[in-house]
């Protein structure tokens, strides 16, 4: 069989799979609904015979996830490429905005006095257990399917240099992204080789090599600045329906939560972004919010003992204030009860807290062993200044110390600051005495953005009423 119908048929197939797999999430996502549904009915009640009201809800809630998840095409589209862990967050995403819905249709009518909640808290974790081991089921398919041969993606490399040798080793590395590494082909400046593929020949010949093999993808490893050759890989492909991805070599650069959009028609690559645009922003300033309240009113009274502690220990206000950089740069005026004696330091010095500081009175230790000084900052929270979980504020001194110190340094002002974060719930609270303290704690800060999602923020609030309150470094 000629090349270029064997290369015809390997699409075929390859389509055939992943409309096949489509079709059975499409599918699965919906009926698994309804099977968590009679499942949590059968656990909680002891039959599947589900009564006639509960039966409208699971009618409506199945109504309204196919709104929700139909209009995803991440969730359903290839995830060659992609990982299983942004899947299932993507999906968890979804799935919890179909049972707020559910739960906000189920009050709207009046009917949460007779649901059980028991049954809906059940069916929401049956149905959303079952669609992810569908997933992973299927992922897992599609990898033996591919580890076989079917199902592959043919590919070739434009360079020889070590972004392009990055590309060989990860897509070696990734068997299950499906895709086949033919080989590279050489421009004038390159002069290396690249370990574990074959030389093709010259970057002349690349068109003839895809239109004669049938190759889906070209990966384009070559430096910015080296636009002739770019121009001349574009020209080679004008007539090719093969996918270019282009690999810019940024590999060496710190990045921010780097993307590529369009701005008024433009292509833009950012570099460096804030995590928390648009419905991200939303979606955590509204949890902010709301737990912030409900957490005020669970701590009224304690804040109000508290407050009478301070004010019986010693002479001064109950609250201190002080100036600290928010989101963006931005002053904001952070509260906290206050710990220390009044006292004046001279020149808008600000000295850190040290063990033993005589500064401190007993009971203002008791609040910061505790971390209970900090809880004022729910307030701020409330006011929209900061969030429940974010990089710490630092005094503005420290600022100014630190950022031509620590690198990426400012960059943790990209978010809101919180109360608690990824680096406290570490062990990385209390004094940062030297440069390489406030580097790992950066270090941190820059993890979270990088990786923020409502359910990372969920688990460092979690972890921080477990074992986030007090610690040795806290005083």
């Amino acid at each position: 069989m000629p090349l270029r119908l064997r290369a015809g048929a390997r699409a075929v197939a390859a389509c055939k799979f992943n409309t096949a797999f489509s079709a059975i999430l499409r599918l699965g996502d919906p009926v698994l609904l309804v099977v968590g549904a009679l499942g949590a009915h059968w656990l909680r009640f002891g039959t599947f015979a589900i009564a006639l009201d509960y039966g409208r809800l699971v009618s409506i809630t199945l109504l309204f996830a196919l709104l929700v998840l139909g209009a995803s095409t991440s969730l359903y589209g290839s995830w060659r490429g992609r990982g299983v862990l942004l899947e299932i967050a993507q999906l968890s995403l979804r799935w919890t905005i179909v049972f707020i819905g559910l739960v906000l249709y189920a009050t709207a009518i009046q009917v949460t006095d007779t649901l059980s909640r028991l049954w809906l808290g059940g069916w929401f974790g049956l149905s959303l257990t079952f669609v992810i081991l569908l997933r992973l089921i299927v992922r897992g398919a599609a990898a033996w399917v591919r580890s076989r041969g079917m199902d592959l993606r043919s590919a070739v490399i434009v360079g020889a240099n070590p972004d392009a040798q990055r590309i060989v080793d990860v897509l070696q590395h990734n068997v299950w992204a499906g895709i086949d590494l033919r080989g590279w082909f050489a421009t004038s400046a390159d002069r290396g080789e690249l370990a574990g593929a074959a030389a093709l020949g010259k970057l002349e010949g690349l068109e003839r090599y895809v239109q004669l093999h049938g190759i889906d993808q070209v990966w384009v490893a070559l430096p910015m600045r080296d636009e002739a050759a770019i121009a001349a890989t574009l020209q080679q492909l004008q007539h090719s329906t093969a996918d270019i991805k282009f690999v810019p070599d940024l590999f060496g650069m710190q990045l921010l939560n780097h993307s590529v959009e369009q701005v008024a028609g433009l292509p833009v690559i950012n570099l460096r972004s804030s995590p928390l645009d648009g419905n991200a922003y939303l979606v955590k300033s509204v949890m902010d919010r709301v737990l912030g309240a409900l957490i005020l009113l669970l701590i009224a009274p304690l804040l109000v003992a508290i407050a009478a502690g301070v004010k019986l220990s010693s002479p001064g206000p109950i609250l201190f204030r002080q100036a600290r950089h928010g989101m963006s740069g931005r002053p904001i005026e952070v509260w906290k009860f206050r710990s220390m004696r009044v006292h004046c330091e001279d020149g808008g010095q600000v000295t850190q807290a040290r063990r033993g500081d005589a500064r401190i009175t007993p009971f203002g230790a008791f609040l910061r062993r505790t971390s209970l000084d900090e809880l004022p900052q729910f307030f701020n929270v409330l006011q929209g200044s900061m969030s429940i979980v974010g990089p710490r504020p630092h005094a503005l001194a420290h600022n100014e110390q630190y950022k031509d110190l620590v690198d990426q340094y400012m960059q943790r002002h990209r978010v809101k600051p919180g109360i608690t974060g990824w680096a406290q719930v570490n062990g990385l609270r209390g004094e940062t005495d030297t440069v390489e303290k406030m580097a790992r704690r950066v270090e941190y800060d820059l993890y979270y953005l990088q990786n923020w999602s409502p359910w990372f923020d969920l688990r460092i609030i979690l972890m921080t009423t477990f074992k986030g309150f007090a610690g040795s470094n806290a005083y």
